[in-house]
């Protein structure tokens, strides 16, 4: 007997199913079931763990609380002093708390701490990561950046030296001290200026030596999320061009260090999170690589948050979706269940695949981060997909959570359901790190560089997606091809890429079925607005049961 259909339900007999709480969302997601069967038995013990406990009643009511009860700016105490804090609801610091136990901010850098995931420590993280963005993803903003913090620091081994020990601690600290005196840090981002936006070539911040690896800042950043952390990655303009910085908030003493928070920014989703406006004045900054290399040095930074918006843009569709086939399982309409009604059907397994896909892509490229370093196939992967992969994962994400809405209904549509927080929240993986046009041209800057790496990622393809390979690698080709002699044709090749490889990927895992609908209906099919326009040939319920299996 389903949870739809408990006879103790009181709601029951009104045609109410019961909410999507109390199920695993890792027992009861097949794919990602099988995507960690080869990680050690206490990996996936853990991760069984915390699927209960993402859609426990205590954990939503923690997401709802921390996206009600929004972070407040104070700028001034009451005798007029600078403060510059934000205070955040209780229900924030539990969620960071328990994430940075896991250790969402570090797992990546810290083999010791996690050596059970020795050679897969991306794909145990993004596992991780992957449901705790069904839950509550505000506060994994700061978690994403913290981590990928470490990636620019490595270029000045110093200041590495001194910050990775406080960032590897899984010791969560939210008192307002010098970081040094914390027993954990977090670290954010400041790169967006009013001026210029996504050019931030055009960013307008100063930077003066002071001494060796020493710099004074003076300037303004439009955007700079997570403001109560510890310090920020930012780009400055020195006299030798662009740098990058590691800028602290508190100075050694517990004094200021010069940010001062104009206002937080009244956003559509990821409420939970603070993001500011800051302007600053001699403010202290730590030079991260070469005064000319700021660009360089933060790439590597925003390739790791790459990723992780494309696993949270997975982890929130497969949220939606689960909660809106669970919903039609337990709601009866014209005289049958609405799963069972065709035209539903059709609608759920049509989303089903593109959920699947993205989230096989998605972990796919965490694998390849984990091999790069002895796989040159999985190198090139990383370097030509993270940007594929990030842009179509988060692109399909609003559209797909909106349509799973539809799916429930009127009471879909109300604050009282997580589906809500989720909507809101899709948009902002699309254009946080870099915009959908911004990926595309990073398509196009590595393939103007040379063909190889695509030819390598090719290869790999074509291998993984059988009879089908050679005539998709043709398609990929000619819209390489177009995209030489015209730049505004770039999205075509990233879809074509992303769908390619979502499909190849299904087939590699052994779903060959799925793989089947899906590449015949995106790569194959006619052009569609809208889900629902599955074709008879494939099978609807058995790609829904398939992929949501009944809870028991």
């Amino acid at each position: 007997m389903t949870q739809a259909t408990r006879t103790d339900d009181p709601f029951a007999d009104l045609n109410q199913p019961s909410l999507w709480t109390g199920i695993n969302a890792y027992r009861s997601d097949p794919l990602i079931v099988d995507l960690t069967s080869g990680l050690p038995r206490s990996i996936r013990e853990e991760l069984e763990q915390h699927g209960r406990f993402v859609t426990s009643h205590e954990a939503q009511e923690l997401a709802r609380m921390a996206n009600q009860g929004t972070p407040q700016l104070r700028t001034h105490g009451p005798r007029g002093e600078r403060l510059d804090v934000v205070e955040f609801h209780p229900a924030w610091h539990a969620l960071m708390r328990r994430s940075m136990a896991m250790g969402l901010h570090s797992s990546i850098w810290d083999a010791q701490a996690d050596p059970e995931a020795k050679g897969h420590s991306h794909k145990v993280r993004a596992a991780r990561f992957y449901l705790t963005a069904q839950l509550e993803c505000g506060h994994l903003c700061p978690l994403t950046m913290t981590s990928a913090s470490v990636a620019a620091m490595m270029a000045s081994p110093a200041v590495q030296k001194d910050w990775a020990p406080k960032i590897l601690s899984r010791k969560y600290d939210s008192s307002n001290k010098p970081a040094m005196q914390k027993s954990a840090v977090t670290i954010g981002m400041g790169m967006t200026e009013k001026q210029g936006g996504t050019d931030v070539r055009a960013n307008r911040t100063s930077a003066d030596k002071v001494s060796e690896g020493i710099y004074r800042l003076s300037g303004h950043k439009w955007f700079m999320s997570a403001p109560m952390s510890d310090a920020f990655i930012m780009l400055a303009q020195t006299k030798d061009g662009m740098g990058c910085f590691l800028v602290p908030r508190l100075l050694e003493d517990g004094s200021a260090n010069g940010l001062h928070f104009q206002r937080l920014k009244d956003k559509l989703g990821n409420r939970s999170n603070a993001s500011s406006e800051v302007e600053f004045t001699d403010t202290f900054g730590f030079l991260l690589g070469a005064p000319d290399g700021g660009i360089r040095t933060i790439l590597d930074m925003v390739t790791l948050t790459r990723l992780d918006c494309a696993l949270a843009s997975a982890g929130i569709m497969r949220a939606s979706l689960a909660e809106a086939v669970h919903h039609a399982r337990g709601r009866s309409v014209f005289g049958k269940m609405l799963v069972n009604q065709p035209i539903m059907t059709r609608v759920l397994a049509d989303m089903a695949l593109d959920v699947a896909a993205a989230t096989a892509l998605a972990f796919r490229l965490a694998e390849a981060f984990d091999k790069a370093s002895g796989s040159t196939e999985d190198a090139a992967y990383a370097r030509v997909m993270t940007p594929v992969a990030k842009y179509w994962c988060c692109k399909i994400a609003p559209a797909l959570i909106y349509e799973a809405m539809e799916c429930i209904g009127g009471s879909g549509y109300i604050e009282e359901r997580p589906i809500a927080r989720h909507y809101r929240e899709a948009p902002v993986n699309a254009i946080w790190e870099g915009s959908g046009n911004v990926m595309a041209l990073d398509v196009l800057r590595v393939l103007n560089r040379g063909k190889d790496l695509f030819e390598t990622v090719f290869a790999g393809l074509a291998r993984d997606l059988g009879p089908a390979g050679k005539k998709t690698i043709d398609v990929l080709r000619a819209a390489m091809a177009l995209c030489e002699q015209d730049e505004g044709a770039a999205r075509l090749l990233v879809e074509q890429m992303a769908l390619a490889a979502g499909a190849a990927e299904l087939y590699r895992l052994g779903a060959g079925k799925i793989a089947d609908a899906f590449i015949e209906t995106r790569l194959a099919g006619g052009w569609r607005a809208t889900y629902g326009m599955l074709d008879s040939r494939f099978d609807a319920s058995y790609i829904v049961d398939l992929l949501y299996p009944p809870a028991t």
